[in-house]
C-alpha cells in the first residue's frame, strides 16, 4: 500500500482506501483500470477535437456564405480558391474538395468529402463505446472468479469459518460496482459526442444541399443565352 506523506491528511485516507479496495478486488482490476484511463483519454482528446472544430467552423460561416454566392454567380472556381484559402475552416475546406470533382458528380463528390469529415470526429468513439460493453463484462467475471475461490474456501475449511467465505463474495462483488462505475463515465461523455456528431450531421448536409441549389442555380445563369442585339438598320 503506497504512502504518500506529502499530501494531505484527508486525501492519503482516501488514497490507501481506495489502494485497499483495488487490491481486495483482484487481478481483474487491471485491465479495469486500463479501461478507465483508456476511456479518460478518449473523452478528452474528443472534447479538445470538438471544440476545436466548432471554433473553427464558426470562423469559417463568412467564406461558406462567400463560396455560396460564388456558386450563384456560376464561379465555382473561384469558390474552390475561396475554400481551400488556409484558415477557410472545415466546411469551406469540404465543399472546395467536392467541387474539385464536380465533373465525376457534385453530390457524389461532397458526400465522400463530408464523410471524411465526420470520419475524423468519429475517431475513437468506437472504442469507448467498446468500454461500455467491456467494463461491466469483466467486473462480472471478476466476481465470478472471486465467488469460484470463495467456495474452493469453503469446501476446503468446512463451515468452520463462514464469515471467510461471506467475505470473500462481498470482495468479488467490487469487480461488479468497478465495472459499473468504469461503463457509467464511458457512457455519458459517449452519448454527449454521438449527439454532437450527430447535429454536425444534419448541419452539413443542409450545406451541401444550399451547395448544391446554388451551383445548379449558376449553370442556369451561365448557359442563358446572350439577348439578341436589337437591329438597327432601317427597313
Amino acid at each position: 500500500m503506497l504512502d504518500i506523506p506529502t499530501l494531505p491528511t484527508a486525501m492519503t485516507t482516501a488514497w490507501q482506501a481506495a489502494a485497499s479496495l483495488f487490491e481486495r478486488g483482484g487481478a481483474v482490476m487491471w485491465p479495469l483500470l486500463l479501461c478507465s484511463l483508456a476511456g479518460l483519454s478518449i473523452a478528452l482528446e474528443r472534447a479538445i477535437v470538438f471544440a476545436r472544430f466548432q471554433k473553427r467552423r464558426r470562423a469559417g460561416e463568412a467564406v461558406v456564405g462567400a463560396m455560396l454566392a460564388d456558386l450563384q454567380q456560376g464561379a465555382p472556381d473561384r469558390a474552390i480558391a475561396r475554400g481551400a484559402l488556409a484558415g477557410a475552416g472545415p466546411i469551406a475546406n469540404l465543399l472546395a474538395e467536392g467541387l474539385r470533382t464536380r465533373a465525376f458528380g457534385l453530390d457524389e463528390g461532397l458526400q465522400m468529402a463530408a464523410n471524411r469529415l465526420l470520419d475524423e470526429l468519429r475517431r475513437g468513439l468506437s472504442l469507448l463505446d467498446t468500454i461500455i460493453t467491456l467494463g461491466p463484462l469483466l467486473g462480472i467475471l471478476g466476481t465470478v472468479t472471486g465467488i469460484i475461490r470463495s467456495f474452493h474456501l469453503l469446501s476446503a475449511s468446512g463451515v468452520q469459518d463462514p464469515t471467510a467465505v461471506t467475505g470473500g463474495i462481498a470482495e468479488a462483488l467490487l469487480t461488479t460496482a468497478a465495472g459499473l462505475i468504469v461503463a457509467i463515465l464511458a457512457l455519458l461523455p459517449f452519448n454527449f459526442f454521438v449527439s454532437r456528431l450527430k447535429r454536425q450531421a444534419r448541419d452539413i448536409e443542409q450545406i451541401i444541399h444550399q451547395s448544391e441549389v446554388a451551383y445548379h442555380q449558376g449553370e442556369g445563369r451561365t448557359d442563358r443565352p446572350a439577348p439578341a442585339e436589337a437591329d438597327s438598320r432601317e427597313p
